[in-house]
């Protein structure tokens, strides 16, 4: 007779074998598309800085995407945003033009030189893909969950090349200070395999060098923290920005693809005018630069401006390596105020403005010590915890909901959307606790 015990534990082989199998399968296909999408926008990125005068074809681009989006993309225009909803409140699968549509708007936004990243666009074809993969099974709601957080890890880290990374990524950005537990094998499994996915297509990531890292002190630990506070400010600077400036574009621009046209004038004519070649595309030689040599002290602040003005004229792209350019530039800029090492700043903001901008500070302290080794996560830990507090309860991605609050006043299991909204209708002293209904739109 087998003991109780030993049944227990053998009870659990079949959910591991179950989600192996389903998150390698998941793995294969976000990491191939990944792949794809790397070697495209690689391509795109070297014909742009060959043939400067695309910049000036970006307003048609953004046009003529505006139309895609509007003629086949309706339904998934929503982006990052509504996979986070279909996670939260499951309502109908995604569907797959969803990857092919981000894709080619990704693509032609970096051709023509706007300023925006890459995870977005990763992000959105593995969940995607990863819902195609439901459909085929009939899973049941609940792995369905699963099933997408899988799909986003293995986004996440096969663009990037971080597999640990992008395994919490995708259990921490569903919600402020809430993680699904039941999800770490699926993620786990999907991010890491993912990554090797797109290592066995000839993925080649970019890789950033920190010198020196100096023990922990009092002073250093101070000045770490300090650095946060200054990152996470502009983390929520940089969300509260871009969406407010969307806003401006829908409420006086009503035929949406006319919103990336004018944008794309506005950023073609400043960059002609500030020189500012630098700020457009993912912007990574000055990202190398920032670890290298001390950058312009503006630096940072002309790639949040180049970046706003894309996003929010309704681009396609990411966020995040903006938000690592802008960190990496702002780090280096603190070097002489702090006194640490200028390559241990830009480190440290590398991931800390996308911490607070993203509420993910685990994910992107993990990150750092992926990225730049070990011996950076007390620092990189510090900055990207109290960038995280610092940001508030705003950030990116507006479907996340608060699981658990970084102050009082503010509902539990409320959008971000929606919080908004109610802060800027009334003081938030006077705001309930109580929730409120949930909304699908952005």
């Amino acid at each position: 007779m087998i003991p109780k015990l030993s049944l227990e534990r053998l009870s659990v082989l079949p959910f591991i074998g179950k989600w192996t199998l389903l998150s390698l399968l998941v793995a294969a296909l976000v990491g191939s598309a990944s792949a794809f999408f790397l070697f495209a926008l690689d391509w795109a990125t070297h014909t742009r800085i060959a043939h400067a005068w695309l910049i000036w074809l970006l307003p048609l681009g953004g046009f003529a995407v505006g139309l895609l989006y509007l003629w086949f993309g309706r339904e998934v225009e929503g982006g990052n945003n509504l996979l986070i909803d279909e996670i939260h409140d499951p309502q109908k699968t995604i569907p797959l033009r969803m990857a092919p549509l981000v894709l080619i708007g990704t693509v032609i936004t970096h051709l023509f030189g706007g300023s925006a990243g890459r995870e977005g666009t990763a992000v959105q074809m593995g969940g995607a893909l990863a819902d195609q993969v439901h459909k085929v099974f009939g899973l049941p709601t609940s792995e369905r969950r699963l099933l997408l957080m899988a799909g986003i890890s293995a986004g996440f880290a096969s663009v990037f090349g971080t597999p640990l990374a992008g395994a919490i990524f995708g259990l921490e950005v569903l919600a402020i200070g809430r993680m699904r537990y039941d999800a770490i094998l699926p993620c786990l499994l999907a991010a890491v395999a993912g990554d090797q996915v797109g290592l066995w297509w000839g993925v080649q990531h970019t890789h950033y060098a920190i010198p020196y890292i100096p023990q922990p002190t009092a002073m250093g630990l101070g000045a770490a923290m300090a650095a946060g506070v200054a990152f996470g400010l502009t983390g929520k600077l940089f969300a509260e920005s871009v969406h407010a400036l969307a806003a401006l574009f829908k409420r006086f621009i009503a035929f949406a693809p006319l919103r990336p046209l004018i944008g794309g004038a506005c950023v073609a004519i400043a960059a002609s005018m500030f020189d500012a070649s630098a700020y457009l595309g993912l912007g990574i030689p000055n990202i190398v630069a920032a670890f290298q040599h001390p950058l312009p002290s503006y630096d940072f602040a002309g790639k949040l401006a180049f970046t706003i003005a894309t996003l929010g004229a309704g681009f396609k792209g990411g966020e995040v390596t903006p938000l690592f350019y802008i960190g990496a530039a702002l780090g280096n800029a603190l070097s002489p105020l702090l006194h640490l090492p200028f390559p241990l700043l830009a480190g440290m903001g590398f991931v800390a403005v996308f911490a607070g901008a993203a509420n993910t500070p685990l994910a992107s302290t993990v990150m750092a010590m992926e990225l730049f080794g070990p011996e950076i996560g007390i620092y990189a830990g510090l900055a990207c915890v109290v960038a995280y507090l610092c940001s508030g309860h705003s950030g990116i991605y507006r479907a996340q909901r608060v699981g658990i609050a970084k102050r009082r006043g503010v509902p539990e299991n409320i959008r971000l959307s929606e919080w908004a909204e109610l802060r800027n209708a009334q003081p938030p002293s006077r705001l309930s606790a109580e929730g409120s209904p949930k909304s699908r739109q952005d």
